[in-house]
């Protein structure tokens, strides 16, 4: 098959006349139902199939995943629109992946496969040495996810690969939330994972998402060199990580608190292998009370960091989510001492560096205090950012001098 000769045994999806061609051509990577003609054949399309894209005078632009139960009805897996995507296709994509990631890392643990930025619509996926942990939350990565496991371990020579089915977007897209074994062996304990000289413990089977937060490892390191001799509050801290980071780079104390007593053991655990346990202090509870009730005990600490869950995780949140970043930045600023430094982190794809920056100025101003930015950083270069989708540039960090 040529570029212009796609497969006729597949179904066609046609776009509606006033549908924004030029940005699918530039590489936008989602169709929704509103730009689609969702006849009664389009949305008889089984989720998961793979189609191929048509404008409105039906010339082929793309091959796609289709799923018209959700409202992303078309997710481009390929500008050839007769691109067959098969074990030899997923492959491909899969080492150019890797390619990246070796080139950036020497210790294979990283993120492997960043969704659309990578290729993989939907698809992440999480190295650990030898396991792999997948989150396959689309509809076509699902039906492929046998495939995509064989190919995962014929380029990576990793030996168990784990579905995690706990991703916020299956439900979007009529999936299952189960947690299920592809190949290999799930481990019975959580394993160490060695960034920026700490050590995290990354539980693969009962963790939060795949088991560790590979986008703040840049973030972490950062805010580690202001950390020597300080004295560290980690505020959302999940398995201790910018705590864990600071302590690893001479911070003096640090304390993690968060909500979930698992993740603040794990975070305990990675103290004790690191062999700073004795600096190393947990604290489980609501983080915002937890702020006020640190307030009401005069503490004060050379660096604060929170690095909340999204606030915003969609647009219709928003504001709400603003409102809630303003106010964690409020309950920090006040513990940081005199010339110390206070991290702000958002993970919401739906606010923006600008709304974000504004949100924490308000908070850190109604505290009383007077800032300096002095960094702006962002998800690590394993977490690539493909510029036609904004979502996927969604973490952002601000280091502040109060």
């Amino acid at each position: 098959m040529t570029q212009d000769t796609p497969d006729e045994r597949r179904p066609v999806l046609r776009l509606k006349p006033k549908a924004n061609v030029a940005a699918i051509k530039r590489g936008s990577p989602w169709v929704f139902d509103n730009e689609l003609v969702m006849d009664r054949r389009s949305k008889a399309i089984a989720p998961g199939t793979i189609a191929t894209l048509e404008d409105a005078e039906r010339y082929p632009l793309a091959t796609v995943a289709v799923n018209p139960a959700s409202r992303i009805v078309a997710r481009v897996l390929d500008r050839d629109p007769a691109a067959e995507v098969n074990a030899d296709w997923l492959t491909a994509r899969v080492r150019k992946a890797l390619g990246l990631r070796t080139a950036l890392y020497d210790a294979p643990y990283y993120r492997l496969i960043h969704a659309e930025a990578d290729g993989f619509p939907g698809v992440i996926v999480d190295r650990f040495g030898d396991t792999l942990v997948v989150q396959p939350n689309a509809a076509w990565a699902e039906t492929h996810l046998d495939l995509l496991a064989q190919a995962l371990l014929a380029e990576t020579g990793a030996v168990t690969v784990l579905k995690n089915g706990g991703g916020r977007g299956r439900a979007l897209e009529g999936l299952d939330d189960a947690d299920a074994v592809l190949c290999g062996t799930a481990p019975d304990a959580p394993l160490p994972v060695v960034m920026n000289g700490a050590t995290y413990m990354a539980d693969l089977t009962g963790g939060q998402k795949t088991g560790l937060f590979y986008d703040q490892r840049d973030n972490h390191a950062f805010a580690a060199r202001l950390a020597r001799g300080a004295r560290v509050l980690d505020v959302f801290s999940h398995v201790g990580g910018f705590a864990l980071a600071a302590l690893a780079q001479g911070a003096t104390h640090a304390l993690a608190v968060d909500g979930s007593a698992p993740a603040l053991a794990l975070a305990t655990e990675g103290a004790a292998r690191m062999g700073a346990a004795e600096r190393f202090e947990t604290r489980q509870g609501d983080a915002f009370a937890t702020l006020e009730a640190l307030a009401a005990e005069d503490a004060a600490y050379d660096l604060v960091v929170c690095d909340p869950p999204a606030f915003a995780p969609a647009k219709p949140a928003l504001e709400k989510g603003l409102r809630a970043y303003e106010r964690v930045a409020r309950l920090a600023a006040p513990l940081v001492a005199q010339d110390g430094y206070l991290v702000l982190c958002s993970c919401s794809h739906a606010v923006d560096l600008a709304a974000f920056t504004g949100a924490c100025l308000r908070g850190i101003g109604r505290a009383g205090r007077r800032a300096q930015l002095i960094h702006t950083g962002f998800a690590g270069p394993d977490h690539p950012l493909l510029p036609q989708l904004a979502e996927s540039g969604y973490l952002k960090a601000l280091v502040f001098r109060l």
